[in-house]
């Protein structure tokens, strides 16, 4: 048996300043619109049950419009990555520069989650 040789990064100590939590809500949100444009592009169709023979994934729908514990996988995701960031040293800071819209992704026309009432 091999022994186990993974060494992710400590972010035991890291506290996300509060400013930055509406970053990790856009990433998670992101993350989820890159899985499924990646899922689409390899012909993966939204289906009631995960079919990985007919490409068929219940989550292939609006990041709004996933449950509360699909969000939070991409939520925790996100999270640590911010995280692993800062505890490398490295600081993240919003730049006062007009940003341009990204590229649609594959659900497009779908509200934002935090454009979605609640």
């Amino acid at each position: 048996m091999m022994n186990d040789t993974r060494q992710p990064i400590d972010i035991s100590a890291v506290e996300l300043p509060p400013e930055l939590a509406a970053l990790t809500e856009r990433l998670a949100e992101n993350a989820h619109e890159v899985w499924a444009q990646q899922r689409l592009k390899e012909g993966w169709s939204h289906g009631s049950e995960r079919d990985d023979r007919t490409k068929k994934h219940p989550c292939l729908i609006p990041y709004a419009a996933l449950p509360e514990s699909e969000k939070d996988y991409d939520r925790r995701a996100a999270l640590g990555t911010l995280k692993a960031i800062l505890a490398l040293g490295y600081r993240i800071s919003k730049t006062p520069v007009e940003t341009r819209a990204m590229p649609p992704g594959p659900f497009a026309d779908a509200p934002r989650a935090a454009e979605t009432p609640r």
